[in-house]
């Protein structure tokens, strides 16, 4: 069986990529950049193919011989959609990493096209949002009543500059919740508390992270928050940036501050992708006020993300799900998270 590897040689495409060979997998590499791809491609001793995403006939082509792609190529926004479409033309399942609300709501909204192909559209197959979305599964399967779900994470890891860049070009449209099973644009920093992710209280802000959207798919639960640790300081700089948000949703504002970002490393180091673990968190209450609450200590991100990506895809390749968008633990069950769990 053949699948595809597309955006192989950004710092998380190659991870994903180094643990396909890892497992034994010979999938094709793709990009646009030929001399990046081939350094991937000859350093893993792995085929590969020089697409862009640009031409929708030399994408289609590609794609028509490979069952699965696992599309690693952000800003995702922007790469999504036209991925997504050649994948429905050519019936090729499609798995991206993205962590972004609006490619979620994207892929959600293209359900019957994908029906009708017969292939799964799952984003979101990486730590943006296996961990998260399995841990909301988890928790509604214990309060079925659930009226309100609260989702979190802890992770000392550094980003990588791709996922940096999709943070910034994020800013400038606020943060988001989702009420009443709408999602809502609010104020950066929206909301604080206190959270004990499983690594001792810490004082926390919501963000508008992908399980706004995916948790409400999983669970049906209308009212959801996503929250990640934050000092004082840094809340109170996000609220004062509310008061020019607009500027930065200009182009030229996110090109300068993405190329402020290309002055950083490329990602975690293998120091931290070994020993930087994430803590994950997640609280259910329902109408009566009862409260529970799940924690779960996990792989690094980008590690996770590189095993979950390869995971999922190797799990389509074995399965035959009828078509149409999927949140991972719908897709392969809220057990998933199992194989990423970390002890001690």
């Amino acid at each position: 069986m053949s699948w595809m590897i597309y955006g192989a040689y950004g710092y998380t495409g190659e991870l994903v990529a180094a643990y396909a060979k890892e497992r034994g997998q010979t999938p094709l590499l793709a990009g646009r950049n030929e001399r990046k791809l081939k350094a991937i491609a000859d350093k893993l001793e792995l085929p590969y193919q020089v697409v862009n995403l640009d031409d929708p006939v030399a994408l289609r082509q590609a794609l028509a011989e490979q069952q699965v792609v696992v599309h690693c190529a952000g800003p995702f926004e922007v790469t999504a959609a036209p991925m997504m479409d050649a994948c429905i033309a050519t019936r090729t399942h499609y798995l991206d990493i993205t962590g972004e609300l609006a490619v979620f709501e994207l892929a959600h909204s293209k359900h019957d096209e994908a029906k009708r192909a017969g292939i799964v559209l799952c984003p979101g197959v990486g730590f943006d949002v296996i961990p998260t979305d399995c841990v909301a599964a988890q928790l509604k399967a214990e309060m079925p009543d659930a009226t309100e779900l609260t989702l979190g994470f802890d992770s000392a890891s550094r980003m990588s500059r791709g996922t940096a860049k999709t943070s910034v070009r994020r800013l400038g449209e606020g943060g988001a919740v989702r009420r009443n099973g709408n999602i809502e644009t609010v104020p950066l920093a929206y909301k604080t508390r206190k959270i004990d992710f499983g690594n001792g209280e810490k004082f926390a802000m919501t963000i508008p992270w992908g399980d706004v959207s995916t948790a409400y798919h999983t669970t049906g639960i209308g009212s959801i928050e996503v929250y990640i640790p934050a000092s004082p300081n840094l809340v109170k700089k996000l609220k004062r940036m509310n008061y020019f948000r607009w500027l930065l949703r200009f182009e030229w504002m996110k090109n300068w501050l993405e190329k402020k970002i290309e002055q950083q490393p490329a990602g975690p180091s293998e120091k931290q992708l070994e020993e930087a673990h994430t803590y994950v968190w997640g609280e259910a209450k329902n109408a009566e006020g009862k409260v529970i609450t799940k924690q779960e200590k996990v792989m690094n991100g980008y590690k996770l993300t590189s095993h979950g990506a390869v995971d999922v895809a190797l799990w389509l390749l074995e399965h035959t799900p009828e078509g149409g968008y999927y949140t991972p633990s719908k897709l392969c069950g809220a057990e998933l998270i199992e194989r990423y769990r970390v002890t001690g």
